[in-house]
């Protein structure tokens, strides 16, 4: 512990190592629950569905579709440097600045017009060189946010506090997809708006994290990545934590992208259609999530593991059934979509429940951030090595769909076992009981 006594709460004039008061946590959760709906919002925008019509409009194959998918995964590698920061430092400085470079990166799509003029390789390019910043930008604010907030959260409501932070970020996509189906509806292939209002949220979302107080790890020196990387790779709850989060994870990212590739090319839904279906996501997120982290609260995480694995397992196996467009298919996609969405929440009030209680509360940040990056690195691989190798299946077919059919039930079969790695968790354990 210092022996001098900090000057305030979350102050760059000093290094805190003691926790910080009530009155300082009580502000961080209050400005966590209110900037993240603006931090993901941009980030939603800029990294999943949207960017992956954009480019599909401007005749993006498979690959470079899971090129797209995987930049977020794959730019956490720049987390570990950035880790090396934390000891000298301020997390919150290295917060603004990774937003305020994904901001600057997401600049090219706001004239998304200009770039739908050039030669298709060159827009797709550009397009992807954009997003690989943004998602750089992203990936070192993303280093310390949940050492950050695991200053400000009680062990006993870690699955409340998440339940409710994830609630107002899926509230506020709700509306703003809702208005992206309007305004596809009316106007197919105009992106520009709609990323022009995401990038609004980012700045925004730079405007509230500059306030958050925060519990200081920096101790004049860089943290050591290879004893990091040995506190975690050491821990066999660890080990098994980053073998079913990846398990998972990797499975999440080859169907979802390519289930999009799918409705819009082989079954011809619209980008209106596509839409409506996010839309149901983030319906599915926000009905579910504050419910859901008063479940994990009760009875821990390995029952809601188990029923949520099974539960996507047969939501992706539901898709070798989908065979053409139409009302009906839309229906059963939106169905899909908040089903997918209310399991996938569960799953991840879970992941955190469990990670925050394997997480040290002194120097939270080598653990998360050594963790998030080896997950990250693994499920980042899944989407490119799925999209090329359809691009090549999908070219020497001469039916498409059965490709995706075939990719979807074997993904089902692989996540019906997805909880087995995660099972032997249990509702009371925590960092220091486990073994190094």
């Amino acid at each position: 512990m210092d022996p001098q006594p900090p000057s305030a709460p979350g102050e760059d004039g000093g290094a805190l190592s003691t926790p910080l008061d009530d009155q300082a946590r009580a502000r961080g959760r209050r400005l966590a629950i209110t900037s993240h709906p603006a931090g993901m919002t941009f980030s939603m925008v800029f990294t999943q569905q949207l960017p992956t019509l954009a480019l599909l409009s401007l005749g993006a194959s498979e690959a470079a579709v899971g090129v797209q998918n995987a930049l977020g995964p794959g730019m956490a590698v720049l987390q570990l440097p950035t880790l090396r920061r934390v000891g000298r430092t301020a997390k919150r400085r290295i917060l603004t600045f990774g937003q305020g470079a994904a901001c600057l990166g997401a600049l090219p799509l706001l004239f998304f017009p200009t770039l739908a003029e050039l030669p298709s390789g060159v827009s797709i390019g550009i397009c992807l060189a954009s997003l690989a910043i943004v998602s750089a930008g992203l990936s070192i604010s993303n280093t310390v946010w949940f050492p950050i907030l695991r200053g400000y959260v009680d062990s006993h409501r870690i699955g409340r506090f998440f339940g409710t932070l994830r609630s107002g970020w899926h509230l506020t996509l709700i509306l703003y997809y809702l208005g992206a189906q309007r305004w596809l509806s009316v106007n197919p292939g105009s992106f520009a708006p709609l990323f022009a209002l995401g990038w609004l949220f980012g700045l925004l979302r730079i405007v509230l994290i500059s306030r958050m107080p925060e519990r200081s790890e920096r101790t004049g020196e860089p943290i050591r990545l290879r004893e990091s990387l040995r506190r975690v790779l050491g821990n066999a709850a660890l080990r098994r934590y980053l073998l079913g989060m990846s398990w998972t994870g990797a499975l999440r990212m080859i169907v979802l992208p390519f289930w999009i590739v799918m409705l819009r090319r082989e079954v011809g839904l619209s980008d209106g259609d596509v839409i409506a279906t996010t839309v149901a996501t983030f319906a599915g997120g926000f009905a579910s999530l504050y419910l859901w982290g008063h479940v994990v609260d009760r009875v821990g995480a390995p029952p809601v593991f188990r029923l949520t694995a099974l539960g996507l397992a047969a939501c992706f196996g539901s898709l070798v059934f989908v065979e053409a467009g139409g009302p009906a298919t839309v229906a059963a996609m939106i169905a899909f979509a908040f089903l997918v969405a209310v399991l996938s929440s569960g799953f991840g009030v879970a992941d955190t429940h469990v990670l925050f209680k394997l997480t040290p509360g002194d120097t939270p940040a080598p653990v998360l951030v050594t963790v998030s990056v080896i997950i990250s690195l693994v499920i980042g691989a899944a989407p490119v090595i799925a999209g090329f190798v359809l691009e090549r299946l999908v070219a020497a077919s001469d039916a498409p769909l059965e490709i995706y059919h075939t990719l979807f039930a074997i993904a089902a079969l692989l996540q019906a076992l997805a909880f087995l790695p995660l099972r032997r968790f249990t509702k009371g354990h925590a960092f220091s009981e486990w073994p190094g």
